[in-house]
């Protein structure tokens, strides 16, 4: 079995190579109520509260004219924390969403980075054909996908070598991260609400019921995949009005 094939991590020369990211919720406030009771508050005032007591499959409805007239601001009383691995290269990319999100990464000022890189699985397709704007990825062959195991592992021990020798000659460590590549893994926290998070998997997971086509690197699109099943579990009326309604943010 080639570690194309193999969907563990594997470990060579002190360096290892995984092909997933992780996506744990660690903190959550966040119910299809919270939905309800910030949007009655228009007609019932400090009644609104009162909401929170009742059961949301009654107001189904409600959430699904928010969602479909695109009344935003009740679907961003809530809050999700998510502590996320994944490449350096999935996280420059995350961090373009900037409205309704936060985020705390671990550096490598403080601390030494550890020889955890990315190299994609058989299931990545690897090349890209047509233009900008009018592209699509297709399958590569299993001599593409063997050079890129090859040279993406020999690049990142060579980098991770050179790391360590700069640390070893007395380099402080946020001189010498220089040298490593944006397949190093990181982990960062991000947090967010509903109606952020939406506009994040609007952009970045293609869907059959997207009203919009987004056209997503595949790694970013692993993340925002495991952040969804989280926040549906917590707010399945929210969730599906989403989806009812193109997955286009409110």
């Amino acid at each position: 079995m080639t570690p194309a094939d193999d969907p563990q991590p594997s470990t060579s020369d002190d360096v290892t190579l995984r092909s997933d990211v992780t996506v744990e919720l660690v903190k959550s406030s966040a119910s299809d109520s919270d939905v309800l009771f910030a949007a009655r508050v228009s007609t019932l005032g400090e009644q609104s509260i009162g909401e929170l007591e009742k059961a949301p499959e009654r107001s189904k409805g409600l959430i699904n004219y928010l969602m479909r007239d695109r009344h935003g601001s009740p679907f961003e009383h809530n809050s999700l924390t998510f502590l996320i691995s994944a490449p350096i290269f999935v996280f420059r990319e995350f961090m373009r969403h900037r409205v309704g999100w936060s985020y705390n990464e671990e550096s490598g000022r403080y601390r030494e980075l550890q020889p955890v890189f990315y190299v994609p699985d058989a299931s990545r397709k690897l090349v890209q054909e047509g233009r900008p704007g009018k592209y699509v990825f297709v399958e590569g062959t299993e001599a593409q996908h063997a050079t890129v195991q090859h040279v993406l592992g020999d690049t990142y021990r060579q980098a991770y070598d050179a790391y360590q020798k700069l640390l070893a000659d007395g380099v402080a460590r946020e001189v010498a991260r220089a040298v490593l590549p944006v397949g190093l893994y990181s982990s960062m926290y991000a947090t967010c609400n509903a109606r952020s998070l939406m506009h994040f998997l609007g952009l970045r997971t293609q869907h059959e019921l997207a009203k919009v086509p987004s056209f997503p690197q595949r790694e970013i699109e692993m993340v925002g995949e495991k952040m969804e099943a989280e926040w549906a579990r917590l707010m399945p009326l929210t969730h599906a009005a989403f989806n009812a309604n193109g997955r286009v943010a409110p």
